[in-house]
């Protein structure tokens, strides 16, 4: 059987408040049911699918609920992971959004895939990717981003 998509990510934040807000308010993820773990913290999500659980990371029993970092693991960036990616809408609207926050972004267009692509990173450092598609001209406020078109190429 072969997977068939990203389910969720979790985030041991090193604030977990500070972490959420920016998840909903930069975002745009909403706080979603969540079972009575017997740790604090987050699911979020869009429309009935929860996409990243967190929780706060320099809590007594961690070794138990996450799996994949320790208390020596490094909480000021992704570790292995480079980037996470979400799909998203509104462009201009995020871009509005991301400059009201004080949240900076680089910004990158593919133009052979109508593709605009956002980098920012959460609170923790890990590099959150937002890909709009269907977008047929760089915007006039992303025209200081990356053009994948004009990149320098690396050697096979």
């Amino acid at each position: 059987m072969p997977v068939t998509e990203l389910n969720h990510y979790f985030v041991r934040a090193n604030d977990l408040e500070r972490t959420r807000r920016f998840y909903c308010d930069v975002l745009g993820l909403q706080v979603m049911p969540r079972p009575d773990f017997p740790f604090p913290g987050y699911w979020l999500g869009t429309g009935d699918k929860i996409q990243v659980h967190m929780g706060p990371h320099g809590i007594a029993h961690s070794e138990l609920y996450y799996l994949g970092t320790t208390v020596a693991s490094a909480t000021d960036n992704s570790g292995v992971v480079d980037h996470i990616a979400f799909l998203a809408t509104d462009p201009d609207g995020f871009a509005a959004r991301l400059a009201d926050h004080g949240v900076a972004a680089r910004k990158r267009y593919f133009p052979e895939f109508r593709l605009l692509q956002m980098f920012v990173e959460d609170p923790d450092g890990l590099t959150i990717e937002l890909n709009f598609h269907g977008i047929a001209t760089q915007p006039d406020w992303a025209a200081d981003g990356e053009n994948y078109a004009e990149m320098p190429r690396a050697d096979r």
